[in-house]
């Protein structure tokens, strides 16, 4: 246990003791802004893969919410315009000696959120405290990366993709997308739902736990995670309720299909690297 997670912890049960932003003095705040710099440094995350499987670092999303319990929210001043939060916006000033662009005027980086090197940011796009943005990732124009939410390396979060964020309960994996991963145009995934390292998700689909992933590789139905590796897009499935007098000739629901990936969806996606070149 290192001595950052200590503080973090003690913090913790002085807040649950009745500790309130009033009355936290400059000793707590020294250590909710070492805790955020660690954060947007990422030498730590609020989930991490442990004997193949995903575990959240309780005391890490601990950390996060204890940011807003005992800050009071603030007028801020950023690009021309005042906002009033608890948190600040993260300096992105390290970004650009690391290879790393956020286009004007929209790319809004959340402090304690981490970034990194030769990723892409285009506005507008949103990136949520906590979440870990992963070397050599696009994150495109209308993307919204949830709070916690871990995006690994060289992924590509298409137009209009959504990540969920996750901070409670503490003990919840938040969402992850893996490396290598491209999420079609408009793709959803929330709820802690784990994509799989290299797998390619088509354009608008939803990834949660409530949605059963047909995999056609192990011939399984599973729920919660894609597997890597996979080709993914969005049917629609028979409903139990499909015999209701409501509806006439049947009612369906969503499912999400996963078969392998074929060598001209690969290439599909290889095309976009040109974006990184200088």
């Amino acid at each position: 246990m290192s001595a950052l997670e200590d503080d973090v912890r003690d913090l913790q049960a002085r807040y649950d003791d009745g500790l309130t932003a009033e009355a936290a003095g400059s000793e707590a705040y020294a250590v909710l802004e070492e805790f955020l710099d660690a954060l947007e440094a990422g030498q730590v995350r609020a989930a991490e893969k442990r004997g193949g499987e995903w575990v959240a670092n309780e005391w890490v999303k601990q950390g996060i919410l204890l940011n807003f319990g005992l800050r009071s929210i603030q007028a801020h001043h950023h690009g021309g315009v005042d906002y009033h939060d608890v948190l600040a916006l993260r300096d992105t000033a390290d970004l650009s000696e690391r290879g790393t662009r956020n286009t004007p005027d929209g790319t809004v980086v959340r402090r304690g959120a981490h970034v990194g090197g030769d990723a892409i940011l285009m506005s507008p796009s949103f990136v949520n405290v906590g979440a870990h943005v992963g070397d050599g990732t696009l994150v495109d124009s209308c993307d919204t990366v949830g709070s916690a939410a871990q995006i690994g390396d060289d992924v590509k979060l298409g137009a209009n993709t959504l990540i969920g964020g996750v901070l409670e309960p503490v003990e919840a994996t938040p969402v992850v997308v893996e490396d290598g991963v491209s999420l079609g145009a408009g793709c959803r995934v929330t709820s802690g739902f784990v994509v799989g390292e290299g797998s390619v998700v088509g354009e608008n689909t939803l990834l949660t736990p409530r949605i059963p992933v047909y995999d056609l590789v192990e011939e399984a139905i599973v729920y919660g995670e894609l597997p890597p590796e996979c080709r993914a897009f969005t049917r629609f499935v028979e409903s139990g309720v499909g015999d209701h007098d409501l509806f006439d000739g049947g009612a369906y629901k969503p499912a999400v299909v996963a078969t392998d990936v074929a060598e001209e969806t690969l290439e599909a996606t290889r095309r976009e690297d040109a974006l990184r070149d200088d």
